[in-house]
């Protein structure tokens, strides 16, 4: 009787032609105004930041590889850790399935576009989350924080940090989880020929056994994930295309063209194909979200722009690596012009024609990580939100019920529009909100950043960061010390 309800709800019925008029909305008559304040808040960080996207590269991998070593307390989250979570939603259905949409509905020129948007958006990411550090809050031996949090003590918005955490709860962890165990649902029947609700169940175990254990399950669990998947992805992407590497040039060509509109047949789609790209890549490296952060904040680190530079490199390592491996195998092997397939089952198929039967399965197991890791990972933004909005456990407890279960369960059955709907609406909102905070309060991350160049200058290995440091703010960070 549910999953009779369910897929009733969720099929083209009322509820569907509602979210997609929704949506339609949102991302059809205003998608430009939010385009317009991702691309402009992206450019205001990168000048004001100069550059620290691309000038800071080195150090990043640097603290990155710090941080790998290090031994922390099996309370604390490390460096690493934090950004295993951030990376594991990322890197999930927009790196396969998402990138596949954009790519059959925009163009190749969609895949330009969702370049320029992790470019820009990577600098967004960098002052998002070292606020999220700035602006954490103690949590036993550990750490909580996010968007609501900054919010709340940075600009004392009681009102607004309230409702992007319930925005955001919705977002990754009802409305997202639904996408990832959808996307795997339908890669495991394509490949296996697996009933979709018996996948469902599996999920739904699965899950619920990981985000009982909290966040550090969930970190050690996706540190585990996150390099291996991307690592095994890499090498089959990177497979296929030393394959086909006579087409490369040509590729590079046709995603350029048809970006710009250049050509007899590209000029009516750039718009489409700027649309499509800067939506699927704003939903796969989420820069400017307001997630990454919820997890940046969790992060042992002796200062805030150590995390921010990290989680800057993950924008890059999900666009600029991940989408970039599906987007040249869709486009090398040129299976998105047929129009006979959507979403996952597209970036399936074209791994099919270039490694035999094996690909489908291949993309099936990857998919299942991919997406899996991320559910984990979105459970835990929706958590650090609750805990921001209510301390009774028992509103945790249906929380987890309903994001490890339900919703993973809902996902598996029910049509793949809506569930895609159902996030972009959603991704809009928090979107817009996070942006809005950041732009306040980004001159603290811009005095962090120089704060730390400046020790670095002196010779200083490792910067510290004191509580102190900022007088005007010191009484709103309580977990620096003096």
């Amino acid at each position: 009787m549910f999953l009779c309800s369910v897929q009733w709800l969720t099929a083209d019925g009322w509820l569907n032609q509602l979210l997609s008029k929704f949506n339609e909305f949102l991302w059809g008559w205003h998608w430009h105004s939010i385009v317009v304040v991702l691309v402009v808040c992206g450019l205001y960080f990168t000048v004001r930041t100069r550059f620290v996207q691309f000038r800071m590269i080195p150090e990043m991998f640097r603290l990155l590889g710090e941080s790998l070593p290090k031994k922390k307390s099996k309370n604390q989250v490390s460096s690493f850790q934090a950004f295993a979570v951030s990376l594991a939603t990322r890197v999930g259905t927009g790196n396969l399935a998402g990138v596949a949409g954009a790519i059959a509905v925009g163009g190749p020129g969609a895949v330009f576009w969702m370049w320029m948007i992790a470019l820009i958006g990577s600098a967004t990411a960098f002052i998002e989350s070292t606020l999220a550090q700035l602006y954490k809050r103690r949590n036993g031996e550990s750490f909580i924080g996010g968007p609501a949090y900054y919010i709340l003590h940075g600009i004392h918005w009681r009102w607004m940090a309230a409702l992007f955490a319930v925005l955001i709860t919705l977002t990754f962890g009802l409305s997202y989880n639904s996408i990832q165990s959808n996307t795997i649902a339908e890669a495991m029947n394509a490949a296996f020929g697996l009933d979709t609700t018996m996948v469902g169940v599996i999920l739904t175990v699965l899950s619920l056994v990981i985000v009982f254990g909290g966040i550090h399950r969930i970190a050690i669990v996706s540190s585990v994930l996150v390099p291996l998947m991307a690592i095994g992805y890499f090498v089959m992407a990177l497979e296929i295309v030393v394959m086909n590497y006579d087409l490369i040039p040509s590729v590079l060509r046709l995603i350029v063209d048809n970006a710009f509109g250049i050509g007899p047949m590209a000029g009516g789609v750039v718009g489409v194909a700027m649309r499509e790209g800067i939506k699927r890549g704003l939903f796969s490296n989420e820069a400017g979200e307001g997630s990454a952060p919820n997890v940046a904040a969790t992060a042992s680190v002796s200062h805030p722009v150590k995390q921010g530079l990290i989680q800057a490199l993950g924008v890059f390592t999900d666009t600029l690596l991940v989408c970039s491996c599906t987007a040249f195998i869709i486009l090398l092997t040129g299976v998105y012009k047929t129009g006979d397939v959507e979403g996952i089952a597209l970036t399936q198929t074209a791994i099919e024609s270039q490694i035999g039967p094996s690909g489908k399965i291949f993309v099936a197991i990857a998919i299942f990580f991919f997406a899996f890791s991320s559910i984990i990972g979105n459970y835990y933004y929706g958590e650090a939100n609750i805990l921001f909005l209510t301390k009774r456990k028992w509103v945790l407890l249906v929380y987890r019920l309903l994001s490890g279960g339900v919703m993973v369960m809902i996902g598996a059955v029910a049509s793949l529009k809506i569930v895609w709907n159902l996030g972009e609406v959603f991704m809009a909102l928090i979107t817009l909100c996070n942006l809005i905070a950041i732009m306040i309060l980004g001159k603290h991350a811009f005095f962090l950043l120089k704060d730390y160049g400046n020790q670095k200058r002196k010779g200083i290995k490792s910067p510290q960061f004191k509580r102190s440091s900022i007088p005007s703010i010191k009484d709103d960070i309580d977990a620096w010390s003096e």
